[in-house]
């Protein structure tokens, strides 16, 4: 993998890290409730499962590639077609967001599945909305607790491993040794992730108030719907080049 094509790797990941996806909503949710000492555990725990998530997806695209590259010129054809869908969706859909009511909903799912660690967000009492900044915190949940949601929230998003699928292609030279490329790209990948998440644990609602300003949020989702629908160009160039040779 050359650097420029590593290059343009980590800008568009780090593009489309920064957009307020499951992971991000819980690093900034627990940011606030727990603070960011914290907040560690969970982030370790997001980590983990992300780097599961990641190594199988590498793995089976190694095996792919060495047993049935037929197969990986499908999975480049319907990943662009995928990515296609994605980016038309992130470009609707952008008008529709908000961070904050994203991050209010998360913490309703987070506590509906795990009970134990969102004891600071399930005072049912009150009649007024929940504020996560404002929340009382009753019971305390140990750091393994932390880790351990960090560690399902991320695996709970099965689409991560479709996403990968459909986005690394375009970034791997499989006639090359494939393990270096495959450091570089979870190094990469790794580097931007824990970026946002430790932007999203320490800007709170800094961030939240910057992003829910006028079309900040929406226009970032455009911007990431571009980036999938250049990269779907490039992996369906790459299909049709295949054919002609």
């Amino acid at each position: 993998m050359s650097w420029h094509l590593f290059a343009v790797f980590f800008a568009s990941t780090f593009f489309i890290s920064a957009t307020p996806g499951p992971n991000m909503l819980l690093a900034f949710q627990y940011g606030m409730n727990y603070g960011v000492k914290r907040t560690l555990w969970t982030l370790a725990g997001l980590s983990l499962g992300l780097f599961l998530l990641l190594l199988s997806t590498l793995l089976g695209l190694d095996v792919i590639s060495r047993q049935s590259p037929w197969v990986l010129t499908v999975i480049k054809a319907v990943g662009a077609a995928y990515l296609i869908y994605l980016g038309i969706s992130s470009w609707r859909d952008a008008g529709d967001s908000s961070l904050m009511s994203d991050a209010r909903e998360m913490g309703e799912e987070v506590a509906a599945d795990y009970p134990d660690t969102m004891s600071a967000v399930t005072d049912k009492t009150t009649p007024q909305p929940r504020s996560l900044s404002s929340a009382a915190v009753k019971v305390s949940p140990s750091n393994m607790t932390l880790f351990r949601t960090g560690i399902w929230v991320s695996l709970s998003n099965p689409k991560a491993i479709l996403f990968f699928a459909a986005f690394f292609p375009k970034f791997i030279n499989f006639s090359a040794p494939l393990w270096p490329q495959y450091i570089l790209l979870t190094a990469g990948l790794f580097l931007s992730e824990t970026i946002w998440q430790i932007v999203y644990t320490l800007g709170g609602t800094k961030l939240a108030s910057w992003l829910d300003v006028g079309n900040r949020l929406a226009w970032l989702n455009r911007a990431c719907g571009v980036i999938f629908l250049l990269i779907a160009a490039a992996l369906l160039a790459e299909v049709l080049n295949g054919f002609m040779v």
